[in-house]
C-alpha cells in the first residue's frame, strides 16, 4: 500500500508541473453539453455525460492545475494549434493527420455508447435496405458506393480507422460546422436535405427529445462501427502541449490506481454502468496502473 501511496505522489507531482491548460469545448450532448447555450466557465459547469462527466472526475485529480474552456470547432483547433497556440481536447480521435499537429494520450475504453450507427428518417427506412446483411448491420462500405443515396458529414471529424477507411473510398460531402455543432446535420436531415448521416445512438435520441420528436430518426448499426478506439485526449504539439499531455497522462494512471475505483466510477456513470463496459474499463485501468506513460 506504501508503494501505491508513493506512485501516486509522485504522478500527482507531475501532474502539479503542468499551468493553465486550456481545453476545447464543443456542444454535443450527451457527450459534451453546453450549460445555458455557452461553454462551461469552470470545472463545476462541466455536464454528466460520457466526455463531460469523466473530464470532472478527471481533473478533480489536477489540484495544481487551472482549467479554462475555450468553445471552438475542429478547425479552429487545428488553426490555433499550427500557430503556436496550446489547447487540449478529450473530443478528438486520433487520426495520422491529427498526429502531426497534436499530441495523443489515452482515458478510457471504448464503451457501449460509442458506437457509431447510419441515421436515417423512419419514412426513408426502406431505402437503406439494400445494403443490409443477414446480421442486421448494415455495411458501410457498400452503403457509400449507392449513388442514389445522399450521405452529408460534418467537415474535420474522424470516425475511427474502420469508418474512415470506407468513406476515403468514394467521395463524402463534408459540412463545415462550429462548435455548437449539436443536431445541425441531424436538423438537415429531419428536413430531407440529405438521406443518411453517422452519429452516435445518443446523440440522435437527446436530439430527438430536444425538438419533440422522438421517432422521426432511427439508428442502424454498421458493421465496420464494431471496432472503436480508445477515448482519447490530445493536446497541441508545443512545448506547453507536451507539459499538459503528460500531465493529464499522469493524472489518468493515479486515477487507475485509486484504491476505490467503483466510487470515482459511480461518479461518473451513475449507479447503471454496463456490465460488459465494467469489465474492459477495469481491465484497461489494471493495464494503465501497472504502466508508463501512453503518449504518441
Amino acid at each position: 500500500m506504501r508503494r501505491v501511496w508513493a506512485l501516486a505522489a509522485l504522478l500527482l507531482a507531475v501532474a502539479a508541473q503542468a499551468d493553465t491548460i486550456r481545453w476545447v469545448a464543443q456542444d454535443v450532448p450527451p457527450h459534451f453539453s453546453f450549460v445555458q447555450g455557452h461553454a462551461p466557465r469552470s470545472i463545476a459547469e462541466l455536464g454528466h455525460g460520457e466526455v463531460d462527466g469523466f473530464m470532472r472526475v478527471l481533473l478533480a485529480r489536477m489540484p495544481e492545475s487551472q482549467h479554462e474552456f475555450v468553445e471552438a470547432s475542429t478547425a479552429r483547433y487545428e488553426a490555433l494549434s499550427r500557430s503556436g497556440e496550446t489547447l487540449c481536447s478529450t473530443l478528438h480521435a486520433r487520426t495520422p493527420a491529427r498526429s502531426s499537429w497534436l499530441y495523443f494520450s489515452h482515458l478510457y475504453p471504448p464503451l457501449a455508447s460509442r458506437e457509431i450507427h447510419v441515421i436515417v428518417r423512419r419514412d426513408a427506412l426502406a431505402q437503406l435496405y439494400g445494403g443490409r446483411p443477414q446480421d442486421g448491420r448494415l455495411v458501410l462500405a457498400d452503403l457509400v458506393k449507392r449513388r442514389e443515396l445522399r450521405l452529408l458529414l460534418a467537415r474535420d471529424r474522424s470516425f475511427g480507422p474502420q469508418l474512415d477507411k470506407a468513406l476515403a473510398a468514394e467521395v463524402v460531402p463534408r459540412l463545415a460546422v462550429g462548435a455548437q455543432l449539436s443536431g445541425q446535420l441531424l436538423e438537415m436531415l429531419r428536413a430531407g436535405r440529405m438521406d443518411y448521416t453517422l452519429e452516435y445512438p445518443a446523440v440522435v435520441r437527446d436530439y430527438l427529445r430536444r425538438v419533440g420528436d422522438p421517432d422521426a430518426l432511427v439508428a442502424l448499426p454498421v458493421a465496420e462501427g464494431r471496432s472503436t478506439l480508445l477515448a482519447t485526449v490530445s493536446c497541441s504539439r508545443t512545448p506547453e502541449g507536451r507539459r499538459h499531455i503528460e500531465a493529464i497522462d499522469a493524472a489518468v494512471r493515479a486515477l487507475a490506481i485509486e484504491p476505490d475505483r467503483a466510487a470515482w466510477v459511480r461518479g461518473w456513470r451513475g449507479d447503471k454502468v454496463d456490465p460488459a463496459d465494467m469489465k474492459r474499463l477495469n481491465a484497461y485501468m489494471d493495464e494503465r496502473a501497472r504502466s508508463g506513460p501512453r503518449i504518441e
